[in-house]
Order: structure tokens, then C-alpha cells, then sequence
């Protein structure tokens, strides 16, 4: 990476962080670019931001955001946030909790995940909480994650996929493709072509460039997210010309993947203690 692409990289995602309090929509995109600026070695700045809205934030979803990317700067303090949202049964942020704490990889002792993993009232709460537990190599909460890829709601589905992308391997390949070849649903297909990607399929990779370009502005962010962590360098062209992108979340994502192909490449997958 150049130092003048760098310098619009980060660009993109100062500008991004920034808009966080601009309007209620800009909310997600500038946690985004916080995980991007992090990436880039920019977590003092972040965490300063991120710290001082933290304690006015009253939405438990969006405390969740907060705190996931303070502690992604090396901040321990939020984990607090996190878990006591994950054990509080009367908060809409617990799906969010699990996947912040899947995310930065913290489980602490693993109880209150496992008691998460046991809500079959919830299952979105059972699956990111399988997927906090199966990142650290926990086998019988990946069979789950990989037996509802085939479940009949298309949100579960799109879950199962996205996980299975960063955190499966080899033996997830042809149950992605079934799950492909079944889905209609362009978004839906997507984060299947995605998962492939991850998992080394030369198709797949060649159908997340082309995603790159979708009229959908969803279809394009998450295909330059996963363009990052397929190491997907040859679209690195492509996500060049992103960072003028109309849509602020796929400006940030591919500022993202530019700067994480910049990097060498890190394993998703923390294993288990031993």
C-alpha cells in the first residue's frame, strides 16, 4: 500500500467514525470504521471517541457496538458492558452481545455463552453464541452452526454462512454450495459466495468480485468486507474505485479490506486451550 492510499483509507474512515452522532443511520457504519481504523493501528483514537459516548448510550445494541470496538483497541473495561448484557434476559442487545464477544474472541469462563447457547426460544441468540464457542474450537456448537445452514429461515441461514466462512473449514464447502444452488435471494446468495470465498473455491471468489459491483449497496459492502478476508487481492483495483462508493458502509468496508490486504494474513480461528 502506498502512503497516499493509505492516507485515503484513512480518510474514509475518520470521515466515517466521525458521522457517528450526524444521524441515527450513520450509527453502524462509523462502528465499522472504527474496526477498520483499529486495523490500521489508529485505537487511541478510537477508543477515545468511542469511550466518551459510551456512558451516554442508553440503547442496549448500540452500547454493544461501543464496547466491542473499544475493547477490539485493547481496552478490557467494556467486556463488562458485553457480558452483562449477554446475562441480562430482559435486553434486546444479547444477540448483539454474543457476536461482539464472538468478534473479539472473549468468552471468560464460558458459562454465561453456554447458557446463551441453550436458549432454543432464541435461536439467532443459540447461533451467535455458537459461534462465540465454536471460534475457540468448540466442535458440538459448530454441528449445530452447520445443521441449521439447512434451516427453512433464510436470516439463520444467512448466520450459519457467515460464520461457517470465517470459522469452518474444508468439510463446509459442499454444504455451502447446496445451500447456494437452493437460495434465490441475491443478498442471501451472497453471504454464501462470501463464505466460499473464505474457504478457498475459485468460483466463488470470482462471483464476490463480481458482487463488487451489485446495484445493491448491501450485496457490494459485504462482498468488500469479504474481499479482506478471502485475501482477494486481485480486486484490489476494485476497491479502489469503492472508496468513492455513494454508500458510506461500502466506502468503509472497502477502506477495510484495503488496509487488511496490506497486512499479512491473521487466522479467525483462536484454538482451544489446551
Amino acid at each position: 500500500m502506498t502512503p497516499e492510499l493509505r492516507e485515503r483509507c484513512l480518510d474514509v474512515l475518520q470521515r466515517g467514525l466521525k458521522s457517528i452522532g450526524d444521524k441515527p443511520e450513520s450509527f453502524w457504519p462509523a462502528i465499522h470504521a472504527a474496526e477498520g481504523l483499529t486495523l490500521a493501528g489508529q485505537g487511541a483514537e478510537v477508543a477515545a471517541l468511542l469511550n466518551a459516548r459510551l456512558p451516554q448510550e442508553a440503547d442496549h445494541q448500540r452500547r454493544c457496538g461501543l464496547a466491542r470496538e473499544i475493547v477490539r483497541t485493547g481496552r478490557r473495561e467494556p467486556l463488562d458492558v458485553l457480558f452483562n448484557t449477554l446475562a441480562d434476559e430482559q435486553s434486546n442487545g444479547r444477540i448483539h452481545a454474543a457476536e461482539s464477544l464472538y468478534k473479539v474472541g472473549e468468552l471468560r469462563d464460558g458459562k454465561l455463552m453456554r447458557a446463551a447457547f441453550k436458549q432454543k426460544d432464541n435461536i439467532r441468540l443459540q447461533l451467535m453464541a455458537a459461534a462465540a464457542l465454536g471460534r475457540q474450537g468448540d466442535e458440538a456448537t459448530m454441528k449445530r452452526l452447520r445443521q441449521m445452514l439447512g434451516s427453512e429461515d433464510r436470516e439463520l441461514r444467512k448466520i450459519c454462512g457467515w460464520v461457517l466462512g470465517l470459522i469452518g473449514d474444508a468439510s463446509d464447502v459442499e454444504p455451502l454450495k447446496k445451500a447456494l444452488a437452493a437460495e434465490t435471494d441475491e443478498l442471501a446468495r451472497a453471504y454464501f459466495v462470501n463464505a466460499l470465498a473464505c474457504l478457498g473455491d475459485a468460483s466463488a471468489r470470482m462471483s464476490l468480485g463480481k458482487n463488487l459491483t451489485s446495484n445493491d449497496p448491501a450485496i457490494r459492502t459485504y462482498s468488500a468486507e469479504f474481499a479482506g478476508y478471502s485475501r482477494a487481492v486481485e480486486f484490489r483495483p476494485q476497491l479502489i474505485k469503492m472508496l468513492d462508493d455513494e454508500n458510506v458502509d461500502t466506502r468503509v468496508r472497502a477502506a477495510q479490506a484495503l488496509i487488511m490486504l496490506s497486512q499479512p494474513p491473521k487466522p479467525y480461528r483462536i484454538e482451544k486451550a489446551k
